[in-house]
């Protein structure tokens, strides 16, 4: 029998760390910038939340937000949270946007999750949205629950916009939330001749090829 574990995964606007006043609004401190004078310091939050069980994993990216920090996210929630979540499971289905970083063409993104359904084992489909369709994507709930749970919070550090993501509650559960200083390179692509191994490796729907691909773990020997 085939157990599937559902995800749902994105990336949020970039938060920007400084005494701003986040929608106009300020708790306790009227003194507060109200846009953006030129921020120095700015994170992208990844989430992944387990659309059975309500786990929510958040990872703050300090660099670009690329293929690589996407799948490095997926990386830690599996160290993190997944082997007691997976013992039984035998696919997972993850649902995300068509974003640059993430979609059924990006040969970085793809390269990626080919090697990560083999370290993990487990037969991977990746469902996708159409383009302004992204708002029904799960784990968009939780962002909205975030920026109203930190809403007229001044963001004035790093340590501060975490404990405020630690401090949310999705379906009356705290977050696991990770911080990455990693320094992600943009831009980059695998070669025509490598990414025709990795295509090899994807089961693209027909009818629907670049939003319905499954993934299969390679045979372990």
């Amino acid at each position: 029998d085939e157990a599937v574990m559902r995800l749902s995964m994105d990336c949020k606007a970039t938060v920007n760390i400084g005494d701003y006043s986040r929608g106009g609004k300020t708790r306790g401190d009227h003194r507060a910038a109200d846009h953006d004078m030129g921020c120095e310091e700015k994170h992208t939050p990844f989430g992944v939340v387990n659309e059975d069980s309500g786990s929510l994993h958040l990872s703050f990216g300090s660099s670009a937000k690329t293929s690589d920090f996407i799948i490095d996210s997926l990386y830690a929630w599996w160290e993190r949270q997944a082997p007691e979540e997976c013992a039984r499971v035998t696919h997972i289905q993850i649902k995300a946007d068509n974003g640059p970083e993430s979609n059924g063409r990006r040969t970085q993104f793809l390269k990626r999750m080919v090697e990560f359904a083999d370290h993990i084992g487990k037969s991977i489909r990746l469902l996708y949205y159409p383009p302004y369709h992204s708002k029904y994507n799960p784990v968009e709930r939780c962002w909205g629950i975030l920026e109203k749970h930190w809403n007229g919070a001044k963001l004035t550090d790093t340590q501060t916009m975490l404990e405020w993501a630690k401090t949310m509650t999705w379906k009356g559960v705290h977050p696991v939330v990770e911080l990455s200083r990693t320094v992600y390179e943009k831009g980059v692509t695998v070669a025509k001749n490598a990414m025709q191994a990795v295509e090899s490796r994807l089961e693209r729907n027909p009818l629907l090829p670049k939003w319905d691909i499954l993934i299969r773990p390679a045979c372990r020997v």
